[in-house]
């Protein structure tokens, strides 16, 4: 847990000292302007008893081997994060956005019968799409969310506890509409 503590420290001197630096001056560039992408990372980690259920296994999975149960896919780990882009800096265009957001998950356990600190890859979802500026804070978005990928010897059926490939969402497209509101000033 000390790596952690440190990559976290580390990770927090950073942020500071980016949001330090001066603001650049405006440009008349059209494609690619300053800041043109941003986003977040951020790692979970679920406590004991606790643990991310991807809905790929059932909740009974250790009625089907205990300890040793193929089917072990409930995650005590995840790091997820978001990012968007904004290509264009003038024009109607600078409205546009493109974003996608992944969702990586580890571990081993079964709820009730197994409980391991393992990083093991179990899979990842994912999700991205574009959407434009309305106007007073709104956004219209279009979204498409895919299957959740396994890794490695998990990408097959383990038995029959096994759920499938849908994932906690399964495959989806959407349109929706975000509304922002407020800020943060910083200092007040």
């Amino acid at each position: 847990m000390k790596w952690f503590s440190r990559m976290f420290v580390c990770l927090m001197l950073a942020c500071a000292a980016i949001a330090q630096t001066a603001p650049a001056k405006e440009s008349n560039r059209l494609f690619l302007p300053k800041n043109f992408v941003w986003g977040y990372t951020q790692f979970d980690v679920a406590p004991p008893h606790n643990e991310l259920d991807p809905n790929l296994c059932a909740a009974n999975a250790g009625q089907y081997g205990g300890v040793n149960a193929p089917c072990n896919m409930f995650a005590r780990y995840m790091l997820w994060g978001y990012v968007e882009v904004r290509p264009f800096a003038r024009t109607p265009l600078r409205r546009l956005l493109f974003f996608g957001e992944p969702r990586f998950l580890f571990g081993k356990n079964i709820p009730g019968t197994l409980y391991t600190a393992s990083m093991q890859g179990i899979g990842w979802e994912r999700s991205w799409g574009a959407g434009i500026e309305i106007g007073r804070g709104f956004e219209a978005r279009v979204t498409q969310h895919f299957l959740f990928q396994r890794f490695g010897s998990r990408d097959r059926n383990l038995g029959p506890a096994d759920l499938g490939a849908n994932g906690p969402w399964g495959r989806s497209s959407v349109i929706g509409v975000r509304k922002y509101f407020g800020h943060r000033k910083e200092g007040e």
